[in-house]
Formats: C-alpha cells, sequence, structure tokens
C-alpha cells in the first residue's frame, strides 16, 4: 500500500507520507455512497426529534462572508446573536459568528453572550493562493484582534500536485500562529473529486495539526456532501484510534435544509459516536441552516436571523 506514496526521486519517506502508511487511504467511492445511502435510509429518521435539533442549533456557525459584509451588517449580525439569548433562554445560542478577520474587532468588542466564539476565515480564503507570509500574517492579525477559533483552507493545488510536505508544513505554522485558539483546516472536497484524496487530505491536514476538519468554504462546487463527511469521519475515527487525539468535524457550504443537518449529525453519531455529539466536537457551517431549525424547533415559520 505505500508504495503509492514512494516518489523515485525521495529515496527518504517525508514524515508525513510515513503517517499516511498507517491508514488505508485507497477507498472505494462506490462503496462508500453504498454505505451513505443505507445509513440515510435506515438511522436519520430516528434522529429528527426536537432534542436533536435543538441540539444542532447549538452547533450552528452563524456565517456571513460577503463582499458586501461591512461594519454596519456585521455589528446588526452580532446584535441578532445577543438579543437571541433574551428572546429563546430556553434554547441554545449559536456556537460560533463566523467573519473575514477585517471584522473580528467589531466581532469581539460587540458580542455579550458567554459562550460564543468568534471564528474568522484566514490564510487567503478562499483560495488560499497566497505566499505562505501572507497567511500568516493574517491570521496572527485575526486573533490579535479577538478570533478564538480560525479557519483556514488547505493548499488544494499543491495537495493535488503530491506536494504534501507542504501542504503540512503550512498548515503547522498557521496552527503555531493560532496558539491555544482552535484551527479549522478546510479541505475543500469538492475539488479533491475522489474519497481516496478526501481520505488522505483528512489525516494529512490532523498530523500537521488541525483541531477540526471542514468540508468546504461553500464557494466552490460541489460543497458539503454526505460522501466527503462519511470518509472524513472515518478518518478521523481511525485517527483518534491511533493516536488517541480528538478531532472535531464541520461539514459547511450546502446546508440548506434541516434534513441536511440531520443527516451530518447521523454520520457523526454513527461513525464516531457520542463523544463527538457535543457542540465542541460538531459545527455546522451555514447561514441559512439557523433560522429552518428554530422554525422547527418552535413550531411556526420564523426568520430571525
Amino acid at each position: 500500500m505505500c508504495e503509492h506514496h514512494h516518489h523515485p526521486q525521495h529515496e527518504e519517506k517525508n514524515k508525513y507520507e510515513q503517517a499516511l502508511c498507517k491508514y488505508n487511504t485507497e477507498v472505494d467511492d462506490e462503496q462508500v455512497k453504498a454505505a451513505v445511502a443505507k445509513l440515510i435510509a435506515e438511522k436519520v429518521p430516528e434522529n429528527d426529534t426536537p432534542e436533536v435539533k435543538k441540539f444542532l442549533m447549538g452547533s450552528v456557525e452563524l456565517t456571513t462572508l460577503k463582499t458586501t459584509d461591512s461594519e454596519e451588517s456585521v455589528l446588526r449580525f452580532t446584535e441578532r446573536v445577543n438579543e437571541f439569548e433574551s428572546t429563546y433562554p430556553d434554547l441554545p445560542h449559536v456556537a460560533t459568528i463566523c467573519v473575514y478577520p477585517c471584522f473580528a474587532s467589531i466581532v469581539s468588542q460587540s458580542l455579550e453572550v458567554e459562550g460564543v466564539e468568534v471564528a474568522c476565515v484566514s490564510g487567503s480564503f478562499p483560495s488560499s493562493q497566497a505566499l505562505i507570509e501572507v497567511k500568516v500574517a493574517e491570521t496572527a492579525l485575526a486573533v490579535h484582534d479577538g478570533a478564538t477559533e480560525i479557519d483556514i483552507v488547505m493548499s488544494v493545488g499543491k495537495f493535488l500536485s503530491g506536494d504534501y510536505e507542504t501542504v503540512c508544513d503550512e498548515i503547522s505554522e498557521l496552527k503555531a500562529t493560532c496558539g491555544d485558539k482552535k484551527m479549522k483546516v478546510i479541505l475543500e472536497t469538492g475539488c479533491l473529486k475522489t474519497a481516496s484524496n478526501i481520505k488522505k487530505a483528512s489525516l494529512l491536514a490532523m498530523y500537521a495539526g488541525a483541531d477540526y476538519i471542514k468540508t468546504s468554504t461553500g464557494k466552490e462546487s460541489p460543497a458539503a456532501t454526505p460522501e466527503a463527511a462519511y470518509v472524513m469521519c472515518q478518518a478521523i475515527k481511525e485517527y483518534y484510534d491511533q493516536t488517541g487525539i480528538q478531532i472535531g468535524f464541520k461539514p459547511a457550504g450546502g446546508l440548506n435544509t434541516v434534513h441536511d443537518a440531520l443527516v451530518y449529525y447521523t454520520i457523526v453519531k454513527e461513525v464516531l459516536g457520542e463523544q463527538w455529539l457535543t457542540n465542541q466536537w460538531l459545527r455546522l457551517g451555514t447561514s441559512r441552516l439557523a433560522n429552518l431549525l428554530l422554525s422547527e424547533v418552535v413550531g411556526q415559520e420564523t426568520k430571525f436571523f
């Protein structure tokens, strides 16, 4: 199996290729598709409950990443989260507000709700096409301005070229820049195409220092898919079994319905188990889903956010 990662020009395998050799990364796409279809048909209905929907509300990363975002719009966005707590005292607040780094300070200064994280996309999101020095600077500034979590995009072009070492070195350097702040690595699974690539990218990101792995930026198509989620969760489980390190999971992009959210919840529950069913380990990157979940929980159409 390891010969797949052998480059004749490197007599020595680098540490990341050695790490990949501990896992089966030859994953069959058709088998994944079949397993996911079976899981959705058999297991999703039992999770379609008010309790699960409430839990999912508390896992939402309320996200605004628009070209038209402004200090005023982001302030209003944050104030909705502040108001939610008094309007719905019995419901869990969202997990995170996710914005561009230039809005980190306005969110962190105006957010009043205990326990809501301030996440920033960084490292030249969504393309990740920038010099590492620029990615480091942007990430350091976001943390300095109050970001408590950082979402970066793996260098997908370098990954697809087989340059795993540079991909991993960049992730490690950005994790070092984040310090004790959690870092999510976006794999952009729609660009990786195959289950094998998704498995390899997941493992490399975790070995390089990711605290979470995330499906997509939402700017490429397809974004999150249940199949990609299934492969990523399998990688998280195998990595945990091998290292004892628990890594979080975040599907993002294309979460358009409550059913979509229930599918991802079910995949996490079945592949990773109860230990991952907290809003520390499972996050949903979305803006429209919060209102849809809220509407179902309160029993009438509600556009709060």
